[in-house]
């Protein structure tokens, strides 16, 4: 009885000691396969991350563009707009400098008119039958007003100021001032018929409208 109690502590002992040997390893073995799976979820979950980050980013950037692309639309189109305002506000300033400098003087001008009126009336009024050798004083005085209207004349064109004489020309309101109508056979209604007072024109811009009597129909 005593042998089998001893034999069989021996056995005891050595299963113990067989699963001391072993339990460590055993251990040790599902540690690494535990270690090993969890380091290769690891690894591979920042690739998945990568993966994932990857869309968000792309459609950020593609946002972005599209925000960048309308701004530079939208400052090219001022920019454009600032251009054109400024080229309009350049032909406009150079045309009020030119209509200056050709009708800075149109003042001056209208105050000239009345001495060619003058002149013109002084030479209509010398009777042409007393304009002879025998009346020197009268003949020199006469030539005299018609070289000085003529002159002036010259200065006028020269200027740009022309006369505005409309006999037997349509009427044009823009030109013509119609003092009266008056019918007349042969005649086409609407014609200047007669010119009181001759007008002028500066650079083709009416100065002073010529005073005219003009055709109607006969009633």
């Amino acid at each position: 009885m005593a042998s089998w109690c001893v034999r069989s502590m021996r056995q005891s002992y050595c299963a113990v000691a067989v699963h001391l040997r072993v339990s460590p390893r055993l251990f040790c073995s599902v540690a690494q396969k535990k270690n090993s799976k969890s380091s290769s979820e690891e690894d591979q979950s920042p690739a998945l991350d990568e993966q994932k980050s990857e869309p968000a980013v792309e459609n950020s950037l593609a946002e972005e563009k599209a925000r960048l692309e309308e701004q530079l639309k939208e400052t090219m189109d001022k920019y454009k707009r600032a251009l054109a305002d400024t080229e309009n506000l350049r032909q406009r300033s150079q045309k009020l400098v030119e209509e200056a400098k050709l009708f800075g003087i149109q003042s001056f001008c209208k105050d000239l008119l009345e001495v060619a009126d003058i002149l013109e009336k002084a030479t209509e009024s010398v009777p042409k039958e007393e304009i002879k050798d025998q009346n020197p004083h009268l003949k020199n005085l006469y030539e005299g007003l018609i070289m000085t209207e003529t002159q002036m004349q010259k200065v006028f064109r020269k200027h740009g100021l022309v006369k505005i004489n409309p006999v037997g020309a349509k009427f044009d309101p823009y030109e013509h001032e119609a003092l009266f109508h008056t019918p007349m056979e042969g005649k086409e209604p609407g014609t200047v018929a007669l010119v009181t007072k001759i007008g002028y024109k500066l650079h083709g811009r009416t100065l002073r409208p010529a005073l005219v009597g003009v055709t109607k129909e006969a009633s």
